[in-house]
C-alpha cells in the first residue's frame, strides 16, 4: 500500500479507479466539485446546458438522486450525459430507494459505461417529496453502502460473498458529513465509521460558519482522519435575506451566523422594495461575495482538501465563485 500526496491510500501505487478527481486529489490539488439538480423530465439539452456551464471550472460533478425525495431523471443517466460532455460525474445513491440488489446491479451498469465515482448516502425521507406515501427501502445504511462498494472493488466480490466475474467494478468512493448536526461531538466519530468502512473522499454540508467547522476539523486532524480521506468542504451561494434566514432557522444540521443574514439584508437596505430584479441582483452578488471569502478561508484549513460547491439549481453561479476565489484553471492531471 501506497500513499498518495492527499493521504488517501492507493493500492500498490496505482490509482483506485482513475477517475479525473481522484486524480486531481492524488496529484495534491485542491479539487473543485460542484452539483447539479436533475430535470423532473427526460430532457437530455436541459442537462447539457448545465454541463457547459461547469466544464472547465470544476474537477468533477455530483449528479442528486431524486434529492428532497422528488422524482427526477435518474442520476446514472443524467452522469452518462455528463461524462458525453466532457465532465467527470459522480452519481449519488441513496439507501431510501433501493435494495442491495438494485444497488449492485446499478453500480455494475454505471461502471460499464464508464462512471468511476459514487457517492453513498442515506437519502431525504420520502415524506418531504411529491410521493409523501412511497415506501422507503433502507435494506442497508450508508456506511454499509461504503463498505458494500469497497468489497465490491477491492475484492471482486458482491454483499453476499459471491466472486464478480470479470473484477469489481473500479469506483472512487464518496460519503457525507455533517459537521453541525447534534450531537456534534459525535460528529467526528460519525466520520471515522465512513473513513473505515472505505470512503476515499467525503463532502460536507454547507459551511457558513467559519468557527465551529474549525473546530471539528481541528478534531477531525487530531484523530488523523484527514490523512485516510478527502475532505472537501461544502460551500453555496446564498440567493436572498430570507433564504439565509430560512436556513439558519428551518434547516436541521445547518449553521448559518446572524452576521451572514445581516449582511445579505444589507445588500439591499438602500434599495426600493418594490424593485424585485434589482433587489435579487444585489443578493445574487452578494451571496457569491461570501461564498467565495468563505472558499478562500476553508482553503487555509488544514485537512480540507477541496470544496464542494452547492449552488442549488444556479450553476451559472459556479464559475465566477471559482474564479474569484482563484482556483482557476483547473489542473489537467493525466492518467
Amino acid at each position: 500500500m501506497q500513499q498518495a500526496i492527499d493521504g488517501t491510500v492507493e493500492r500498490g501505487g496505482a490509482l483506485k479507479s482513475g477517475s479525473n478527481l481522484e486524480r486531481v486529489l492524488a496529484a495534491g490539488h485542491f479539487a473543485v466539485t460542484a452539483e447539479v439538480e436533475p430535470p423532473k423530465g427526460h430532457d437530455a439539452d436541459f442537462i447539457r446546458g448545465k454541463a457547459a456551464l461547469l466544464v472547465g471550472c470544476v474537477d468533477a460533478a455530483n449528479i442528486t438522486d431524486n434529492q428532497t425525495a422528488i422524482v427526477r431523471m435518474s442520476s446514472i443517466a443524467t452522469g452518462i450525459v455528463l461524462l458525453q460532455g466532457g465532465l467527470d460525474p459522480v452519481i449519488q445513491m441513496t439507501c431510501r430507494d433501493r435494495n442491495r440488489l438494485a444497488m449492485q446491479s446499478d453500480l455494475l451498469g454505471a461502471a460499464a459505461l464508464g462512471v468511476r465515482n459514487v457517492l453513498c448516502l442515506s437519502g431525504d425521507h420520502q415524506s418531504f417529496g411529491n410521493h409523501p406515501g412511497a415506501k422507503n427501502v433502507h435494506d442497508i445504511d450508508s456506511i454499509q453502502l461504503v463498505r458494500m462498494v469497497k468489497e465490491m472493488r477491492d475484492e471482486s466480490r458482491f454483499q453476499c460473498g459471491e466472486e464478480i466475474a470479470g473484477g469489481g467494478p473500479p469506483y472512487f468512493i464518496g460519503a457525507a458529513a455533517n459537521p453541525f448536526a447534534d450531537p456534534v461531538a459525535l460528529r467526528p466519530h460519525r466520520l471515522a465509521k465512513k473513513v473505515a468502512a472505505g470512503a476515499d473522499f467525503v463532502q460536507t454540508q454547507l459551511v457558513y460558519d467559519l468557527d465551529r467547522f474549525r473546530e471539528y476539523m481541528a478534531r477531525v486532524v487530531e484523530m488523523g482522519l484527514h490523512e485516510r480521506v478527502a475532505i472537501l468542504a461544502g460551500v453555496g451561494p446564498l440567493k436572498s435575506t430570507g433564504m439565509a434566514r430560512y436556513m439558519r432557522d428551518k434547516v436541521p444540521g445547518m449553521a448559518v451566523p446572524d452576521a451572514l443574514v445581516e449582511r445579505m439584508a444589507g445588500a439591499v437596505a438602500d434599495l426600493d422594495p418594490q424593485d424585485k430584479a434589482a433587489r435579487q441582483e444585489a443578493w445574487r452578488a452578494e451571496g457569491i461575495a461570501i461564498c467565495i471569502e468563505l472558499t478562500r478561508e476553508l482553503k487555509q484549513i488544514q485537512g480540507v482538501a477541496g470544496v464542494h460547491i452547492m449552488a442549488i439549481g444556479w450553476e451559472a453561479a459556479v464559475r465566477p465563485i471559482v474564479e474569484g476565489a482563484g482556483l482557476l484553471p483547473r489542473p489537467e492531471v493525466h492518467a
